[in-house]
């Protein structure tokens, strides 16, 4: 029941091109007001679909990210300045989006959404909203969806391609739509597709998938049009070439399939192959503390920087540069005798490397966890985080 909904005059000067269109009008904006959305990530996508949502007039919107504003943040998220570089980015966004809509209820979860609290979070939304970009969070946001009877509306970037779809949607005859498990039934092996901070985005992208969101999200509330249910859309930005691809209820899905057998959340690192950081992984590893240790005491041993030569260009530790792609080719430029060690931006592509290289023999390699993102957090706030 929205006719209890009630505007201010200056709500109706706001929102007055809502409401002279007919198939929207006023009944559309008071659904807007009363519709409490989730969104998942304030990042590339969640920049542009928090703006959309806030100045559209949707009443509470929930903003759940752990993350801080980074330099690398702000070629695409264009919600951060570089005054905001440090700062907890639902801080940040909170403040931007109050001065852009007053009328608007701003909640701020600055957390990371796992399987202890995400049902008690989203179960007070109507639509979730899912602007993350790992697949162990997109899998927990479409089974708790799932298990709660939300709405997912889903996005995600790669490169110079995205996606989109509606997830979870019952239409007016009460038939439920497929779910991300319909579609992705299991996550890629671990490292296959790259976050786009190990394989990059081009930076328009996610303000044009975003919005495509935040469009998904108000339809999937006024009701109006028809949404990306049973449909994933897909964009590339190279060619400008459109694809929709239809999808289908899997009778196998564990969670709403003919035989559900997942009532609950999951550990989603462990079903998504992340291996834990508590000891689990069989590379060695070494902190940036030890590190600059070897370095100011100037020990013996051998530094490696498996990334690209413009991240090299960027901020280094004046490592050896060999890029991951280039590893197998320099095998034999790497110490066998003394103390290896390893890094890239993050921790990921260097442990990718050791794991590749310890086929060859090597027993003298270890990881620096962290990478270049924990120097610059740990030992030098100068360098770039790149």
């Amino acid at each position: 029941m929205t006719s209890n909904i009630t505007f201010s005059k200056e709500e109706l000067e706001r929102y007055s091109r809502h409401l002279i269109i007919p198939e929207f009008n006023i009944e559309g904006q008071r659904k807007l007001k009363a519709a409490k959305v989730l969104v998942v990530g304030s990042g590339g996508l969640g920049a542009p679909l928090l703006s959309y949502l806030v100045a559209a007039g949707v009443g509470t919107i929930g903003i759940v990210d752990f993350d801080t504003v980074d330099d690398s943040n702000l070629q695409r998220q264009v919600l951060f300045t570089v005054d905001d570089v440090g700062r907890p980015k639902v801080e940040v966004a909170y403040e931007r989006l109050r001065k852009q809509n007053p009328f608007v209820n701003i909640k701020t979860y600055n957390t990371a959404l796992t399987s202890q609290n995400a049902l008690e979070i989203i179960k007070e939304y109507d639509v979730v909203a899912d602007g993350t970009d790992n697949f162990p969070t997109r899998y927990l946001v479409n089974d708790a969806c799932v298990l709660l009877n939300k709405v997912n509306v889903y996005a995600s970037i790669f490169r110079f391609e995205g996606q989109a779809a509606v997830f979870n949607y019952t239409d007016q005859e009460g038939n439920i739509g497929p779910n991300y498990r319909d579609l992705f039934p299991a996550p890629p092996p671990p490292g296959m597709v790259p976050s786009c901070a190990e394989g990059g985005v081009l930076g328009v992208l996610p303000g044009i998938l975003g919005s495509l969101q935040a469009n998904e999200v108000i339809k999937v509330i006024t009701g109006v049009g028809e949404t990306l249910s049973g449909r994933l859309f897909i964009f590339d930005a190279l060619t400008f070439e459109t694809r929709t691809l239809k999808i289908h209820r899997d009778p196998a899905n564990p969670l709403n399939g003919e035989s559900p057998t997942q009532t609950k959340l999951i550990d989603y690192d462990q079903f998504c192959g992340v291996p834990h950081h508590e000891g689990k992984s069989t590379v060695k590893e070494i902190t940036v503390h030890q590190l600059h240790d070897l370095i100011q005491n100037q020990k013996d041993f051998q530094l490696i920087d498996v990334r690209e030569a413009y991240e090299y260009d960027i901020a280094n530790l004046n490592g050896e540069l060999i890029p991951l792609k280039q590893l197998e080719d320099k095998v034999d430029g790497i110490a066998t005798d003394k103390q290896v060690v390893v890094h890239c931006r993050s921790g990921k592509r260097s442990q990718q490397a050791i794991e590749q290289l310890e086929k060859h023999g090597f027993a003298n390699l270890f990881n620096l966890r962290g990478g270049i993102l924990a120097w610059a957090e740990e030992i030098d706030s100068s360098m770039a985080k790149y």
